[in-house]
């Protein structure tokens, strides 16, 4: 009984992973509203089903700092999902990204995301991303006037199932504290 029970799970596991990858390259009704790349660059070496899984969910979590609808975030990140930059303050998983969207939203409500590159190489997709707005609303002390905000970002993924296991992140903090601000130019 243990040698067909081995034997069945030897098989389940990438039968299990190959229908999670498939279903996560079907694209969703709303592909339209997710944010294309400006330029894209990909291993030419990778299937074409773990490519397109790997743009698929780096472009919807990029969607979701586009709008900050969750679903995009919850559809792009594995359940067990690590922030390996996890800024102090920042909760670990899943609930970091959405908690940390709603807290930049409240000062810059109309906050925009463009890919302005995507690499896809092996398991991992790098975004450059470029953010825009107005800060018209509240962060921390401070209160908007509408001053114009532009920075970047850059962000590696790590993909694993066609979701988004890990995440190391560089943002233009200094830029933004000073559009919105708070540091000194």
């Amino acid at each position: 009984m243990n040698a067909h029970l081995e034997m069945t799970a030897s098989w389940m596991r990438p039968l299990a992973i190959a229908f999670a990858i498939a279903a996560s390259v079907v694209l969703p009704a709303r592909a339209a509203e997710l944010v294309q790349p400006r330029q894209l660059v990909i291993d030419a070496s990778l299937p074409e089903a773990r490519r397109e899984a790997q743009i698929l969910a780096a472009r919807r979590y990029d969607s979701f700092w586009n709008t900050g609808e969750e679903q995009f975030a919850t559809d792009a990140l594995a359940p067990d999902f690590m922030d390996r930059t996890l800024p102090p303050g920042r909760a670990q998983g899943v609930a970091g990204p959405l908690a940390a969207s709603k807290f930049v939203r409240t000062a810059i409500p109309d906050l925009t995301c463009e890919i302005e590159q995507m690499i896809v190489a092996g398991d991992r997709v790098v975004t450059h991303l470029h953010f825009r707005g107005h800060f018209t609303g509240r962060f921390r002390e401070a209160q908007g006037n509408g001053e114009a905000i532009d920075f970047i970002a850059t962000d590696i993924y790590r993909i694993a199932n066609g979701r988004i296991a890990e995440n190391w992140h560089l943002e233009d903090n200094l830029t933004l504290l000073q559009q919105l601000g708070l540091v000194a130019k």
